[in-house]
């Protein structure tokens, strides 16, 4: 893919990941934040990375921090927001960034949780703009869920399915706008019933936490659930979901056990306590076994 001029909005913990990537790939790319100290730190905080990697630290080069919105979005041709999870400021800002672009610039929204379609409602080319979910960290992980709305032109889509999976990334295209998107649909579900499993005593939270990585966890890599389907039979699957699906939890609502550990400001790793209880030394172990992880699986 050619060299694109890429405008990506915060320097934050996805914001900075993202602008990363795309430099990286050779892109030239410019990053605004509205607080100055996630402006000022974007470039090191990305030098940083690189080293740890082991990835050239001449892409810091093409990396341009700007504190003024109009100036980093002006040229763009792919915009791209990763702000909080606050739907009126995300649709303030592409009301603004809209006034200061191209009409063929491409709007992107990262977001986990926000419909695209409520984000870009208001806008008036609503063709060029659709969603991109990162997961964290955005520099390892490599998913990006490309959110199609209703008014989202398949040229805009192509394009952007193109830049990414171009920048190493692995793009996937989903054509409904729905909560959750295909990712954390999935995630959720998993852990609805996890949670559950916890709530009505079947077993704790760390049993719960071991049979899913020393089962069907270790498979995950390489076997989609659908693979897995086709791979033991649909009429095996039929006929264990006959039987399973009826005893899993269905509740439309978050499980009041869960309600209950944040009433009690249980609140995981933020506060010594969730579903288990985490010493400081415990929750540096394992984020350095998950980052150790994601850093063997890249290119995979």
């Amino acid at each position: 893919m050619t060299k694109a001029k890429i405008a990506v909005i915060g320097a934050g913990l996805m914001g900075h990941g993202i602008a990363q990537v795309f430099a990286v790939a050779g892109h030239d790319v410019t990053i605004t934040d509205s607080f100055a100290q996630n402006l000022e730190t974007a470039k090191s905080r990305i030098a940083a990375n690189l080293r740890d990697l082991g990835d050239d630290e001449s892409a810091v080069a093409r990396l341009q921090p700007s504190a003024d919105l109009a100036e980093a979005v002006r040229d763009a041709d792919y915009v791209v927001e990763a702000v909080s999870e606050d739907l009126a400021l995300k649709q303030k800002l592409f009301a603004e960034i809209e006034r200061h672009v191209r009409r063929d610039t491409i709007l992107a929204s990262n977001t986990s949780v926000i419909p695209i379609t409520a984000i870009m409602q208001n806008l008036a080319a609503r063709e060029r703009a659709l969603g991109t979910h990162w997961w964290n960290p955005p520099f390892l992980v490599p998913l990006v869920e490309v959110i199609e709305t209703q008014w989202t032109s398949a040229d805009a889509i192509a394009w952007t399915m193109q830049l990414h999976a171009a920048a190493g990334k692995k793009p996937a295209h989903v054509k409904k706008d729905v909560p959750g998107f295909i990712g954390n649909r999935l995630q959720h579900a998993l852990w609805r019933e996890a949670i559950s499993l916890v709530e009505h005593g079947i077993c704790d939270a760390q049993t719960v936490d071991e049979v899913v990585k020393a089962s069907f966890g270790r498979r995950l890599p390489v076997l989609g659930p659908l693979e897995n389907a086709d791979l033991v039979g649909t009429d095996l699957t039929l006929a264990i979901h006959d039987i399973v699906l009826p005893a899993i939890d269905s509740r439309p609502a978050a499980s009041p056990y869960l309600q209950k550990l944040v009433a009690e400001k249980k609140l995981g790793f933020k506060s010594g306590e969730g579903f288990r209880k985490w010493t400081p030394e415990e929750q540096t172990a394992l984020r350095a076994r998950v980052m150790k992880h994601l850093k063997a699986m890249r290119g995979n």
